[in-house]
């Protein structure tokens, strides 16, 4: 039989050493700097090549070095101490939502998303909306949340960019490995029966699950590539925002249908449900479905998935919500409606919704109406999704619309640099991260030196524009790039400029010209700093946004 990955890492450790195949397949680690040191202490070159992955580098590294480190009494001292803190950080009783609501919090709460980006080495997402629900996850581990979040394995992930010898953008999608990943499979993938299944349209698709740890919060992971699906429906989950609108529907039906499925085979039964941008709304239709199935009115059902329902809207434009034609709602729901007890254009109602490119079943309509709360991302887009979806609430007044804010923010601990966090160690706090919530503790940063901030800045700076010129001289080392191309790659940053750049999509909807709509007073600003101003551009744009022809306008 066939070794595990994680029983690889286990035959190669000592006793001693044990637990560090724990720490590896447990996220933690990436938003803790001693464990982040501890991985670099066993090949700080194989750190750099996995790119900061230590399940690779625990496989990678030779057995004689696990011996060495065996016996070496800085490291067991370094190593003891981490595990320490993991063991407090993820056992400890004394959180904050167990102190606050001791009599709710067993009660889970699932977070569905379309992407999370906990980590470089675990590439699933593509950028804002992956980050931000990899930040959730990890905060819901420091907080005590009973927080369980679900997505897509995405072998294939979302492309990298890439220029051809033209210099046009070419996308790659390299193909993860699994098993050099801090993921395991916790339903197989080698037997419909250790799966769970999905109708979608007419066929039935057997779906696996893997599990990743981030601290306290578990995330599930989707995955149709399964041995008893047909190769055309085991890429649904290869890639991320992959293929046309009909992959579209179908990998939307797998994240919510399969997302509660999953969560009732694990046993895991939600108090509350979290719809985090519409991508997986159809969440709603499959519990809306049990209720029912268990003798609830179709009114009463709703009234029941409403009270346990939140969702986060995150466009503020009507070009980035999914919407899907009627045919092919048609298509892959026409058995669903049937045991709602609805009429095909009573079930279309739920998400018909003209948002100026015509009617459609509209995903953000669907979550909106039922969810029993729904807010924005910040007071601003708050202010903005009101008016925008006020048609869906016509009695009521622009500002009486039930879209509330709650301002997004980051995971602090997994996004300081080392010379920020000295610096608040020196002038705010040694274990600032602890009373990060605090508002005496963020008055104190007006007293930090305006010299040493900015000093700290530029160093960070610095070390970005080094680690470019470092891909550059790689590229040029391994002769893949010409030498324009080299020349263009980002060589000539000036890190004592106002940088600003685009990177992914140019698309129209992201509102890149913001930065430019008040370009007096921006160049009042460089110009009072005496700095230059340099502009980059990394990805693919259509003709119509062409940065440069937006520039000039």
């Amino acid at each position: 039989m066939e070794k595990k990955p994680s029983d690889v890492i286990k035959q190669k450790l000592t006793p001693r050493l044990a637990r560090l195949e724990e720490l590896a397949y447990n996220f933690w680690w990436s938003w803790h700097r001693p464990s982040r040191d501890l991985f670099k202490q066993l090949d700080r070159s194989l750190w750099t090549t996995t790119r900061h992955n230590p399940v690779r580098i625990l496989r990678e590294t030779p057995d004689d070095r696990i011996q060495q480190l065996t016996k070496d009494p800085a490291f067991l001292r370094d190593f003891d101490a981490v595990l320490l803190e993991m063991d407090r950080d993820i056992k400890d009783g004394d959180l904050w939502y167990r102190r606050t609501y001791p009599d709710i919090s067993e009660y889970p709460i699932a977070y569905f998303s379309a992407e999370f980006g906990l980590h470089s080495s675990l590439p699933i997402y593509s950028g804002g909306l992956g980050v931000l629900s990899g930040d959730h996850t990890k905060e819901a581990s420091d907080l005590g949340l009973p927080f369980v979040a679900v997505g897509f394995l995405y072998e294939q992930g979302y492309f990298r960019q890439r220029l051809d010898h033209s210099g046009w953008q070419e996308a790659i999608y390299p193909l993860m490995n699994p098993d050099e990943v801090a993921l395991r499979p916790i339903m197989s993938r080698e037997n419909a029966e250790g799966t769970v299944s999905v109708d979608v349209g007419d066929r039935k698709i057997h779906l696996q699950l893997w599990e990743v740890l981030a601290g306290r919060a578990h995330l599930y992971l989707i995955d149709a590539n399964v041995d008893s699906n047909p190769p055309w429906d085991r890429q649904l989950t290869a890639r991320l925002y992959g293929g046309d609108r009909e992959m579209r529907i179908q990998q939307e039906i797998l994240l919510g249908v399969g997302g509660v499925r999953v969560l009732r085979a694990l046993g895991i039964e939600p108090r509350v449900w979290h719809i985090n941008e519409g991508h997986s709304a159809f969440m709603v239709l499959e519990r809306l479905r049990e209720y029912v199935e268990q003798g609830y009115s179709l009114e009463d059902a709703r009234e029941r998935v409403r009270a346990g329902t939140i969702f986060t809207t995150h466009t503020p434009v009507p070009a980035g919500h999914d919407a899907f034609d009627f045919g092919l709602v048609d298509k892959y729901f026409h058995s669903f409606w049937p045991q709602l007890g609805l009429s095909r254009d009573d079930f279309l109602a739920q998400g018909s919704h003209d948002s100026g490119y015509g009617t459609a079943f509209n995903m953000t309509k669907l979550a909106l109406t039922m969810s029993g709360r729904a807010n924005g991302v910040s007071k601003l887009h708050g202010e903005v999704s009101r008016p925008m979806w006020q048609n869906l609430w016509s009695d009521r007044r622009e500002q009486d619309v039930p879209i509330g804010h709650v301002t997004n923010g980051i995971h602090l601990s997994s996004w300081t640099g080392e010379a920020m966090h000295r610096l608040y160690r020196k002038h705010i706090s040694p274990d600032w991260v602890r009373h990060q919530d605090d508002p005496w503790m963020w008055g104190r940063v007006e007293e930090i030196p305006d010299g040493e901030l900015w000093e700290s800045h530029t160093y960070l700076k610095r070390k970005m524009f080094s680690a470019i010129r470092e891909r550059a001289r790689q590229d040029w080392i391994s002769r893949t790039v010409p030498p324009e191309q080299l020349l263009a790659s980002g060589i000539f940053l000036d890190p004592d400029a106002l940088v600003i750049g685009f990177a992914r999509r140019f698309a129209t909807y992201k509102r890149g010209t913001l930065i430019f709509q008040d370009i007096e007073r921006l160049m009042a600003l460089v110009h009072d700093r005496h700095r230059p101003v340099q502009f980059i551009f990394s990805g693919k744009a259509h003709p119509a946004d062409d940065p440069g022809k937006l520039m000039m306008q």
